[in-house]
């Protein structure tokens, strides 16, 4: 991952030409590209943070790292005021912020697991984390294939807001709306991280059937808390926008928006759900293909048609998108449903053995 991170690390540099290539206004490539730049020291934190993340959570350590995400939240809310309005850094101030918080979290974790050895999962470096290396980074390139072109496709969306006429006001309204949906989404994600891991263990042990109630309890857990989301985002259309923003124009479009808003934090309480069994039973090249398709032959091209040749806007570039994201929760639920479970069992089974470890009776 860190190499991952120098290889991205220059779009994060010439952010501004790369942006204004693609049309962007001056002033959204003028401040995205400072706020890239200052952005880099949490690149590399993502790099050391998620594989530490991944081995702690097939641990179960998640209360630790509950407790050590809450501190840092705290030490958060406490930077941002010092940084952005105290100091008046503005971007700048948010980014340092941000990067001070990654790397807090991932040296606490670090240091939790150097002084705990994680109750003897962790016993040093060894070069038996080296067997079979070959089949680990075939099998981690199509996991984060598939996980960037979802994480990319929302981000699509405000690039291509940005191309509007006027899109000052579409783009502000689209941020306070994609801070709405990350706010939420944020539940369904810690799901995708548990039934990943659950999803996996179980399968990994030959228990079919505990993998398959997992999905179905998490589903609909997750989807019951997201339909509640969706009606307190519909309740509140025209309350919350005001929360962000003192312009009157843009609280009004966000307004607009807040419909589509509604029914992608339905949809997005599900679909990470999916894409966390499809992690946990090693599925990531085909969901890889099946976003490909749903998301950049189909979502987007629409999101371009309603919105610029139907001249429907920001409304039409989101539903566009919106519809691809459905399209693959359907199809994501149809090859769930369609599995054979016990052959899964005993695929998983086989990789364990193959990668050095052992099957529990």
């Amino acid at each position: 991952l860190f190499t991952t991170a120098l290889c991205i690390l220059p779009i994060y540099i010439w952010a501004p030409p790369i942006l204004s290539f693609f049309g962007e206004a001056p002033p959204i490539s003028k401040a995205a590209g400072r706020f890239a730049l200052w952005m880099i020291p949490q690149l590399f934190a993502y790099s050391a943070n998620f594989p530490i993340q991944k081995f702690l959570q097939s641990q179960g350590k998640v209360l630790v790292m509950a407790w050590i995400s809450g501190g840092v939240l705290v030490l958060h809310a406490v930077f941002s005021w010092l940084f952005i309005l105290y100091f008046n850094w503005g971007l700048v101030g948010a980014a340092i912020t941000l990067n001070t918080s990654w790397w807090l979290i991932v040296i606490a974790q670090l240091l939790y697991i150097l002084i705990t050895k994680s109750d003897g999962a962790w016993s040093g470096f060894s070069w038996l984390a080296f067997h079979d290396l070959y089949g680990f980074v075939k099998l981690s390139l199509a996991s984060a294939v598939m996980l960037c072109l979802e994480f990319w496709y929302l981000m699509v969306l405000v690039v291509i807001t940005g191309l509007l006429p006027n899109p000052l006001i579409p783009v502000d309204a689209i941020s306070i709306c994609m801070n709405i949906q990350g706010w939420t989404a944020m539940i369904s994600v810690g799901f995708n991280a548990a039934i990943s891991v659950r999803v996996s263990n179980e399968l990994g042990a030959g228990n079919a059937t505990l993998a398959k109630f997992s999905v179905v309890v998490v589903s609909i857990t997750s989807t019951i808390i997201g339909a509640v989301c969706m009606i307190v985002v519909l309740a509140t259309k025209d309350v919350f926008p005001h929360l962000f923003t003192s312009s009157e124009a843009v609280a009004a479009e966000t307004t607009r928006i807040a419909v589509l808003l509604a029914f992608t934090v339905l949809l997005n309480s599900l679909q990470p759900v999916l894409s966390g069994v499809a992690v946990g039973a090693g599925w990531q090249s085909l969901v890889a293909y099946v976003n490909i398709a749903c998301y950049y032959i189909i979502g987007l091209p629409a999101g371009l048609v309603l919105g610029f040749t139907l001249n429907l806007g920001v409304q039409g570039i989101w539903g566009g998108m919106v519809a691809g994201i459905c399209l693959q929760t359907l199809i994501l639920i149809g090859i769930i449903y369609f599995t054979n479970w016990n052959k899964e069992a005993e695929q998983a089974e086989s990789r364990v053995q193959r990668w050095g470890g052992t099957v529990r009776d």
